[in-house]
């Protein structure tokens, strides 16, 4: 039913099972969903009538705007489609992006000016889902967080009101977005402060043997490094097809002073088992990966693992991270380098957990059918969650679990009951609760 209305206000394109378009409504870009309903919204009055249906029927409310979440895959509820509200205002430095843009189309648009902001690593992934979940991209290290360059917001709330969230205006919101995830509304602008920037200087390197000895020269390396510098290590089976197989380190440098960035560099390039295999200027949308969408031929298999921010990559970290891609052939295994600027910006100032961690690991084995048995699976899980022991948070953006309770381990019980008592002001109903949820306090304190 398309142009539905309720109470006489305009709603979008309302799809329901059975409707012509609900089998490309309910696919999103990692998979396909089952929900009640999927309503396109194309504008911020639709995005109200949207919230006014949910309500009238009593559904709870999933926001999909670059649509690799996980979370579209829960059954049930009101798929809440944003992608269509992606303008990109530019006026100075100041950015204002719709809330269903996308990363690689902000990137094109930024670079045509000069300017870039810290995204993520995909060109199809969501501002707002990256931004509202923290968003450690490739410029972490000399601008922090996505997240950390939000200056204001547009939300829609649960009771359909528009809200403007500054950090004038409504600064605990505004604080809770930064990190707190798609909890309190419909975020339909986001507007941030950008940063000039003329291209990037990238380079991969091979590895070839133990990775431990130069992993912990990268370390050693990064503790250092001028703030221009973000690196990351990746190994990856030939089965993942999001990276090419085998062992490899990723360096971007801002700018396009390239002797600066091989000076940066020049410890990890000359140490045994290490090859350059690119190195040069590129504009930083060419640096952002292309995801492949999900195709129901070939369904990704489940995943045994985890994410941590670590305080420390120390010798044991490295071994365990290194010894678990080893013991798993059907594997991956992750390190981004943090600090610089994203550790500049104090634990209370934001509700993005582990302000002190100075890397990003991630580690997983594919559950496929033959290589995971029950004794194999069970020791990955032991084995990932020693690592995660060592860590101090859990990054929500490259979680896939759907568990309700998961924002209890991602968030600091301080945190988390600052986020409830933002929740029980803004959505006292949790009428968004398909994500990790926050639910809403009593008398301030975490439900």
């Amino acid at each position: 039913m398309s142009n539905d209305e309720l109470s006489g206000g305009a709603v979008g394109t309302v799809i329901r099972p059975g409707d012509p378009e609900w089998e490309s409504a309910r696919r999103f870009h990692s998979g396909i969903g089952t929900p009640a309903a999927v309503i396109r919204a194309a504008t911020v009055d639709d995005v109200r009538g949207a919230l006014r249906y949910a309500s009238a029927e009593h559904l709870d409310v999933m926001i999909r705007g670059g649509g690799h979440s996980a979370w579209g895959g829960v059954p049930g509820g009101l798929t809440l489609d944003i992608s269509a509200l992606d303008d990109i205002e530019v006026d100075g430095t100041r950015i204002r992006i719709g809330g269903g843009a996308q990363w690689g189309a902000v990137a094109h648009a930024l670079a045509e000016r000069g300017l870039g902001i810290s995204s993520g690593d995909t060109a199809s992934v969501g501002v707002g889902g990256l931004t509202l979940g923290g968003g450690i991209g490739w410029m972490v290290r000399a601008w922090g967080l996505a997240a950390d360059q939000l200056v204001g917001a547009q939300l829609v709330t649960a009771r359909g009101e528009v809200v403007e969230a500054t950090d004038a205006s409504h600064p605990e919101l505004l604080w809770a977005l930064r990190g707190g995830g798609g909890n309190f509304g419909v975020v339909t602008r986001f507007d941030f402060e950008a940063h000039p920037l003329d291209g990037v200087v990238h380079a991969v390197y091979g590895i070839d043997g133990d990775a431990r000895p130069i992993l912990r020269a990268l370390r050693d390396l990064m503790a250092d490094a001028p703030r221009d510098l973000t690196v990351t290590y990746m190994d990856v089976p030939a089965m993942d097809p999001s990276a090419p197989a085998g062992a490899s380190i990723t360096a971007v440098w801002i700018g396009t002073d390239e002797e600066a960035a091989r000076r940066a560099l020049a410890p990890l390039a000359g140490a045994p088992g290490v090859s350059e295999r690119e190195f040069g200027v590129q504009e930083y949308p060419d640096v952002l990966l292309e995801a492949p969408e999900f195709d129901p031929e070939q369904p990704m298999p489940g995943f045994v693992g985890g994410n941590a921010l670590l305080t420390a990559l120390d010798d044991d970290a490295i071994d365990r991270l290194v010894t678990f891609r080893e013991q798993h052939p059907a594997s991956v295994a992750f390190l981004r380098s943090l600090g610089g600027a994203y550790g500049d910006v104090a634990q209370e100032d934001s509700a993005f957990p582990g302000r002190a961690a100075t890397w990003f690991a991630m580690a997983g084995a594919f559950d496929v059918p033959g290589m995971l048995d029950d004794q194999s699976r069970a020791a990955a899980v032991d084995a990932w969650e020693a690592i995660e022991a060592k860590g101090c948070g859990v990054y929500g953006n490259f979680s896939v679990t759907t568990e309700a309770e998961f924002a209890e381990r991602m968030y600091p019980p301080a945190t988390m009951a600052r986020l409830a008592a933002v929740k029980r002001e803004w959505d006292p109903g949790n009428v968004f609760c398909r994500n990790h949820n926050v639910k809403p306090g009593s008398d301030g304190q975490a439900a």
